[in-house]
């Protein structure tokens, strides 16, 4: 599904489901939860953290996989209601970075083999 689409599909199930979008403000605080959550299993799973109840390598994928969808539905909710085109932005944001870095990343020693 492409980034219009997925934007579609979300505010179509705000109407049907939601009854109508939160506040930005809600959904920015909203959004900072789930990034919480994300970054709670990244430590547990990546980082020195464990779990209390240890998981399996599909669990942990499992989880971290509803995490970045959750974060993924709160942002296109935020963009929704901003009226802002994710493709759009995604693509200019592209084109930034890619002038800005074309070389950048290259030339840095920290990051050769």
């Amino acid at each position: 599904m492409t980034l219009a689409e997925a934007q579609q599909i979300v505010d179509q199930w705000i109407t049907d489901y939601g009854v109508r979008y939160f506040s930005e403000m809600t959904n920015m605080a909203m959004l900072t939860e789930e990034v919480g959550e994300l970054a709670r299993h990244i430590a547990r799973v990546y980082g020195e953290q464990s779990y209390k109840t240890p998981k399996t390598p599909e669990e942990s994928k499992a989880l971290i996989g509803e995490e970045l969808s959750d974060v993924l539905f709160v942002l296109i909710c935020l963009a929704n209601q901003m009226d802002i085109d994710l493709e759009d932005v995604l693509k200019k944001s592209l084109d930034k970075k890619t002038n800005r870095d074309k070389d950048r990343h290259k030339k840095n020693p920290k990051l050769s083999d």
